[in-house]
């Protein structure tokens, strides 16, 4: 049986977010991926528009999530389901950190406006 611990976790930084890094083929899943997010105040988050489903669901804090041009704002406890071709944007106007758990398919990829496609190591 897998068992992850949290000591274990894989820490990447990308546009001032912190994505630590759990289930993922490096660490047996085959299908899954899972990481942790640590989204720190003031943090707005390039849009990009994702290859596959996210479940992103928000642990603690409060962010803006633009979606397809909509704009919601989440509360812990909150969960927000981003469908491939969704294009996202994040944003932190909280005067504290926002910690979020998402889950999404391996081999996404993100492609930001400038047509730049990234294949986030903590995805794939």
């Amino acid at each position: 049986m897998p068992v992850v611990r949290s000591s274990a976790g894989t820490t990447h930084e990308i546009h001032g977010t912190r994505f630590v890094s759990y289930a993922s083929p490096r660490t047996g899943s085959k299908e899954l991926c899972a990481w942790r997010g640590e989204i720190p105040a003031g943090t707005k988050a390039p849009a990009h528009t994702v290859s596959r489903e996210e479940v992103f669901h928000l642990l603690a804090g409060e962010l803006l999530i633009t979606l397809d041009g909509r704009t919601e704002r989440v509360t812990a406890g909150d969960t927000v389901i981003i469908n491939a071709g969704a294009t996202l944007a994040v944003e932190n106007p909280a005067d504290r950190a926002a910690t979020s758990w998402v889950t999404t398919s391996v081999g996404l990829t993100a492609e930001l406006a400038d047509g730049t496609r990234i294949a986030p190591p903590w995805a794939n």
